[in-house]
């Protein structure tokens, strides 16, 4: 093996901006809830970052990029406990860095995962509950799942599938995984008929500039070197995330008259999740029309909680399932051989259909998987030790709740300082049984 060390820089300096994005994703998510919630959501996040650290170092890693033990479906345990670190990641035979910087860069795709579903969680799950099902999605959901698509020995990796850096793998994962929990716990207490206003929008402003400037490390370290393919994907991440904020806040403008910085913010996100998998595979033009397509469906489509009666508090669903799906749909339509690979090419490149029937099995199965087994251990989790918290801790907050602290020392003496009257971006105008409107908030 030939270890070049511009390529072990680079992506070692990625591997800690993804690390990055998990705290950056805590204050995104932290702001928009109440603010009796905040340091429950950071705290979800911060021992997300330590806990699946030890699991993917212990067996994870190992069952996600080790030696295929069944027909695509699982690695190994050669590399249980980081044994035999200096042998080659099966598959990777190209591979210029060290096998322990790949394991480093990958260890922080399996921790911002399941963080992602926090916000779906928003407002009402047990600290200890919450701890229990990520451990066990670490293992059971993700683990299999990421070596079905990133290792090169996985089913779908070697059937064509596409996604450079993990629209199916974390984002479509995570956003089924959180459709599934929200259907075992059930609604906060008051939703949908209660205002649950964000409480802090500068700090998920904040958190979304930072997730904006650590998704560079994601993409474009997901080239594993400091090549032309790093800088494909650092542009075509830029520009779709610009585009998708410009979409986002032209649907909120063209449908209830304004434009928000929530929505800004979430159509940035938005653009992030949909140009992840396809980052590698489309033009620069074509990273635009991700985008455009991602900022403007995910805008309509966190109001399917409404519609359907889920109270996905943070728009998880609308964001990073639709955006992961779409986002991996699109590279059948806009793969570009000169990117991708002369072998993959879209629709509109002349490739048929061939790689648009890849990439809708990898989502339906992906989806499919994530979804079920979820379901189950989400139930495991409310049958044992218990997932959802009492409406006592509900009401009080699950600050002091779980964790004796409160983030705003000021806020029991000064009511509402720390509530401000702008709408989370989920908040719609739907006609009454009289056909006037009403406001309908997460």
């Amino acid at each position: 093996m030939k270890i070049d060390s511009g390529d072990t820089a680079w992506l070692l300096a990625s591997a800690a901006l993804v690390l990055f994005m998990t705290p950056g994703l805590a204050f995104f998510y932290g702001g928009m809830v109440r603010s009796k919630n905040v340091l429950a959501m950071l705290m979800q996040n911060y021992v997300t970052i330590g806990l699946v650290s030890v699991v993917w170092a212990v067996v994870s890693y190992s069952l996600a990029f080790g030696a295929d033990i069944g027909g695509g479906l699982l690695g190994g345990l050669h590399f249980a406990g980081l044994a035999h670190q200096g042998d080659p990641v099966p598959g990777l035979d190209t591979l210029t860095v060290p096998p322990l910087a790949f394991v480093a860069f990958q260890m922080m795709f399996a921790i911002i995962t399941p963080a992602l579903i926090t916000g779906a969680l928003a407002d009402r799950v047990k600290f200890g509950g919450f701890v229990l099902f990520v451990a066990l999605w670490s293992v059971f959901v993700y683990a299999p799942v990421a070596h079905w698509v990133f290792s090169p020995t996985g089913w779908l990796n070697k059937l064509g599938a596409l996604d450079f850096a993990g629209g199916t793998v974390v984002h479509a994962n995570a956003g089924a995984a959180a459709l599934a929990v929200v259907l075992v716990i059930g609604k906060r207490r008051g939703w949908p008929r209660e205002q649950m206003k964000p409480h802090s929008l500068p700090l998920t402003l904040l958190g979304a500039g930072i997730l904006w400037f650590g998704w560079f490390g994601f993409n474009a370290g997901s080239a594993l070197a400091a090549n032309g393919s790093a800088a494909q994907a650092f542009v075509s991440t830029q520009l779709a995330t610009a585009a998708a904020l410009l979409a986002w806040i032209a649907v909120e403008k063209l449908r209830n008259g304004h434009s928000t910085t929530l929505g800004a913010a979430s159509g940035a996100v938005a653009g992030l999740v949909a140009i992840t998998p396809a980052c590698g595979s489309v033009s620069s033009m074509g990273a635009i029309l991700v985008g455009l397509a991602a900022g403007a469906v995910c805008a309509l489509a966190v109001s399917l909680k409404f519609r359907f009666g889920f109270d996905d508090a943070l728009d998880v669903v609308g964001v990073h399932l639709v955006g992961g799906m779409l986002g991996a749909l699109l590279i059948g339509f806009l793969a570009d051989g000169a990117v991708a690979g002369a072998k993959h090419k879209g629709l509109f490149y002349g490739g048929g259909f061939a790689q648009l029937g890849k990439q809708a099995l990898a989502v339906v199965v992906v989806v499919a998987y994530s979804f079920v087994v979820s379901y189950i251990l989400a139930k495991i989790v409310q049958a044992t030790i218990g997932f959802r918290a009492t409406d006592e801790e509900e009401v009080e907050g699950l600050d002091s709740s779980y964790h004796a602290e409160t983030a705003y020392e000021l806020g029991s003496s000064f009511t509402g300082a720390f509530s401000p009257a702008a709408p989370r971006h989920s908040e719609l105008a739907t006609a009454d049984s009289s056909g006037g409107a009403r406001k309908v908030e997460a």
